[in-house]
């Protein structure tokens, strides 16, 4: 019984799936991958249209110097372009800038601002106790700087371009013979134009400076109420060339001149004579 061998106990250690360890993670990535997508899909649809436009412009131009779309205030992050669709969210930033000036309350019933066919119309009104004009005088005074340096520095930062009108009532301008209210809301409105290029606009955005006179009455029915006096700054639509949006330019309709009356007409050509057609082979002339 000494003379037996010892029981050796042998234990072999199988490792399982060595050849495939690393699978899981790939699969882990792909899963991860498809749920960033998710999501990035499900904030788009959220986004509003400015967002999904500028994103969209990024991947068709990622130098970004196709769109050329900035912002309106420093640091708001949001896009603004006062195109026609974007009017009513450029006259609600510049309300909320003109808020914070310290007189708002006193002027608020003197800014009016509409969107119009040819863009957004900032009117200036003046009233028997409140002006932005001394009168007779086409500088503006303390309040009227301050209200279009103000402007100056928010419209300045859109491409668009921009037009100033001055307005005047029908009372007859009391000073010397070859200067009336023609002359008047022409000086103001280059007055006007002058300070915001000063203080914020761009030297190329302004593009027309018009004077009317009491021609374009805000009230005709009244034409020696003071709001007849007024300053408009129009700031003019965005509008986006055929070819960058996509579209063809409509091709051009040939043009036929019209025959001139005065000059006489021309007789016709008369044919140029043929030569004679030679008979066929067997055949003898008539």
């Amino acid at each position: 019984m000494d003379n037996q061998r010892p029981i050796i106990i042998i234990k072999k250690k199988v490792a399982h799936g060595g050849h495939h360890g690393g699978a899981w993670k790939v699969a882990y990535a792909d899963f991860v991958t498809a749920m960033m997508a998710l999501f990035i899909v499900l904030w788009l649809l959220n986004t509003n249209k400015p967002v999904r436009e500028a994103i969209a412009g990024y991947f068709k131009d990622p130098a970004g110097t196709g769109g050329k779309k900035g912002t309106l205030l420093d640091g708001s992050g949001e896009t603004v372009v006062a195109a026609k669709d974007d009017m009513g969210k450029l006259k609600e930033e510049l309300l909320k800038s003109l808020q914070g000036m310290p007189d708002f309350g006193k002027l608020k019933n003197q800014i009016e601002m509409t969107i119009t066919p040819e863009g957004l119309r900032i009117e200036l009104l003046e009233t028997a106790s409140g002006t932005f004009f001394d009168s007779g005088n086409s500088k503006p005074n303390a309040q009227g700087k301050e209200l279009l340096v103000l402007l100056a520095q928010q419209l300045g930062k859109l491409p668009n371009k921009i037009s100033i009108e001055g307005h005047t009532d029908s009372k007859p301008y009391a000073g010397t013979g070859d200067y009336g209210n023609w002359e008047l809301s022409a000086d103001r409105a280059n007055a006007a134009r002058r300070l915001m290029q000063q203080k914020g606009l761009g030297a190329a955005q302004v593009t027309q400076v018009r004077g009317y006179a009491d021609q374009r009455l805000r009230k005709p029915e009244a034409p020696l109420d003071p709001s007849n006096r007024r300053i408009s700054v129009i700031v003019q639509y965005l509008e986006k060339p055929a070819e960058a949006a996509g579209e063809k330019p409509p091709a051009s309709a040939p043009v036929e001149s019209a025959p001139d009356k005065a000059s006489p007409e021309k007789p016709a050509a008369a044919p140029l004579p043929q030569a004679p057609q030679k008979p066929p082979p067997g055949r003898t002339k008539p």
